[in-house]
């Protein structure tokens, strides 16, 4: 295969998946089916074995019943030479008509039970992927930025759409109809072990070689099918990543390459479905044929023990002992085994649904399993108003203060203590890869309302600092503390509520204008709202815009500027009134002009926060009361504007453009 990481997950074309993570997968479907629907399952196995049933007395009825007790008195004895040597007994209509309504009641009551289990099954089908689909979406928000940080996004939808639908298609169609199958099996056997032992031991020898003809065929079917569904994540998180990606593409020319590589995913794409279906093509066919064989040597074997026991006396075994064969009983057998042969060819279809089932199963429950995002804080975060000490006090009214609520494990009252927004960090070392550290010894002390500015090249570590206060990341060694408490302490919501951050990549959601902004407080009014856009200078283009703040965004908001969407990024921030800021190239995409506008805005809310930037403009830091040069993840330099250009070393180097004169 061309691509490594394909071929370290696939052996001779197909991906591995291991019989306990089948049975694992299987076990907890079918405990999810019980526990939320326990009645309506067992109705639908009354009525399996209802429809079931149906057929199987059907086919005594005509057969036994009807041809040996009805038809076959009624008709004269005929010696060979075509003479009547003695006539039939006289027709038995009442009974025969009886019959014939019972058998209508029978099929009547096995249709009433196939189609009630059907459509039990479509509503436990449903319900089920309802749950899948909200709980897998519920433990997705509480999964850490790493697992996103590793896997395409289109490879996590493609989870919620392929193999949840292929889960829905299993448990609505296969799973009943396989449950069906294996009723009425076990039914017909018991029919023909009552019937003939010597019949029913051929059927069997037939039964096994159907058995392990699909599971031969089955096995290498399932296998690509599996693949296939993984192969089709691949392929749509490629397509994902290139249509978001189309500026990029088409500036760079990369359409020939993006072909390329997209023929690449396709083409395997395409070979694991073609071996999938090749093998599935050919499974129902050779069922098909194995079994019609089987019919016609049973349809042989019992017109010669009719007439065995016609003129030899022969006998036939069964359950109930000794007896003769008769016309109704080979009737009934044959229709005993159609029924009991024909499901294996059922089954055999719907492996493959069960196949890739049990591949979205796997990758369904794998994300299921996936470690929420551990949080052991037990400190919270409360608004506050001070006492007649200046002490804070915790009220329910958005006061516009923040206070820490610190319950104490020794039962001592709880503690409240002011959100200044204090941080410092103490000798800390952070490697995103176990091993390769890529902070070393960072020490830093942020007073409130403090700006500290964080400078240096791409890689240097700068945003890296940014996702261990926001706790993305856990560090690896060292402390941080926020207002002189342990970091890992405060509930991660909490903390994240503390904070407020304007990215360099901009994300804006499907909705208004106004919707969007509030997305940093919830509860905002429209004023709070309009008042946030004003700091922001966003006020005057949004009212521009043709349904002003009603103005619905779609696609990321690709009807906007680069810099007005970072404009409304920055509003959103401000509407949350957060105590400590983090601003990540907040106006790289921002021209000098709007800037200069924005600049005026950024300053009004960093008043009195605690705020930390990180710039590649270094205009826009001057006035920072704290500027840390990182290089290779460690702190280099830090001090003001002045003294950094005095000590002419790297922030000078960066801020001229000349050699630095320690270089």
């Amino acid at each position: 295969m061309p691509r490594n990481n394909l071929r370290n997950t696939m052996k001779d074309g197909a991906l591995n998946v291991s019989k306990k993570d089948r049975r694992g997968a299987i076990s907890r479907l079918v405990k999810m089916v019980i526990k939320d629907y326990p009645w309506h399952f067992a109705i639908v196995i009354v009525c399996i074995i209802l429809n079931s049933g149906a057929g199987a007395i059907g086919s005594y009825l005509v057969g036994t019943v009807l041809v040996n007790n009805y038809v076959m008195p009624a008709l004269p004895a005929i010696n060979e030479a075509g003479t009547i040597i003695q006539p039939g007994l006289p027709f038995d209509y009442t009974g025969f008509i009886t019959i014939i309504l019972l058998m209508a009641g029978v099929y009547a009551l096995g249709l009433f039970g196939g189609y009630f289990y059907n459509y039990l099954m479509a509503k436990i089908a449903q319900g089920v992927m309802k749950k899948i689909r909200d709980d897998l979406f519920n433990h997705m928000l509480s999964l850490p930025i790493s697992y996103f940080d590793q896997r395409t996004h289109g490879d996590i939808m493609s989870i919620y759409t392929n193999d949840v639908d292929a889960l829905r298609e299993f448990l609505s169609r296969a799973l009943p109809m396989m449950a069906s199958a294996v009723t009425t099996m076990l039914i017909c056997l018991v029919m023909m072990l009552i019937t003939d032992f010597i019949l029913t031991a051929i059927v069997l020898v037939f039964a096994v070689l159907m058995f392990f003809l699909t599971r031969l065929i089955a096995k290498r079917s399932s296998r690509y099918f599996i693949s296939q569904q993984v192969e089709l994540g691949k392929t749509n998180g490629y397509i994902e990543e290139m249509v978001t990606g189309q500026k990029v593409v088409k500036v760079f020319n990369y359409e020939e390459r993006n072909v390329s590589n997209f023929k690449e995913h396709n083409d395997d794409l395409y070979a694991y479905s073609v071996k999938a279906n090749r093998y599935a093509s050919i499974l129902m066919p050779a069922v098909n044929q194995l079994g019609n064989l089987q019919y016609a040597i049973i349809a042989l074997l019992g017109g010669l023990a009719i007439v065995l026991g016609a003129n030899y006396g022969f006998q036939s075994l069964s359950l109930t002992g000794f007896h003769f064969i008769e016309v109704g009983n080979i009737i009934s057998f044959l229709m005993f085994s159609k029924s009991f042969v024909q499901p294996i060819g059922q089954v055999s279809q719907q492996l493959n649904i069960a196949a890739l089932a049990l591949a979205g199963a796997t990758r369904i429950f794998a994300m299921g399993d996936e470690p929420s995002e551990p949080d052991d804080g037990y400190v919270a975060l409360c608004y506050a108003k001070p006492d007649e000490n200046g002490n804070p006090v915790e009220t329910s009214e958005r006061t516009g203060r923040w206070a820490w609520k610190h319950p104490h494990k020794d039962g001592s009252p709880t503690s409240y203590v002011w959100l200044e927004g204090k941080i410092d960090m103490y000798d800390v070392d952070f490697a995103y890869t176990k091993g390769k550290t890529i902070l070393h010894n960072i020490s830093l002390y942020a007073k409130p309302g403090q700006k500290i500015a964080f400078v240096g090249p791409t890689g240097a570590g700068k945003t890296t600092i940014t996702n261990l206060l926001t706790r993305f990341y856990d560090i690896e060694d060292g402390k941080v503390r926020y207002d002189d408490i342990n970091i890992n302490k405060i509930k991660k919501p909490e903390l994240r509520r503390s904070l407020g951050m304007v990215l360099q990549d901009t994300k804006l959601f499907t909705g208004t204008v106004r919707e969007n902004i509030r997305f940093g407080r919830l509860d905002a009014t429209d004023e709070e709202v309009e008042q946030a856009a004003k700091l922001a200078n966003a006020d005057s283009f949004i009212r521009n815009l043709p349904q002003g703040y009603d103005t619905v965004l779609i696609n990321g908001g690709a009807s906007l500027s680069q810099g007005q969407r970072q404009l409304l990024s920055i509003a959103r921030c401000a509407v949350s009134d957060p105590p400590v800021m983090i601003l990540d190239e907040a106006t790289s995409s921002i021209d000098s002009r709007t800037e200069a506008l924005v600049q005026d805005g950024m300053d009004a809310i960093m008043k009195g926060r605690t705020v930390f930037v990180i710039a590649h403009r270094l205009s826009t830091i001057q006035n920072s009361d704290v500027i840390m040069v990182l290089d290779q993840g460690r702190i280099i330099e830090r001090g003001t504007h002045d003294d950094l250009i005095a000590k002419k070393g790297k922030y000078y180097q960066l801020y001229t453009g000349h050699r630095a004169a320690n270089a």
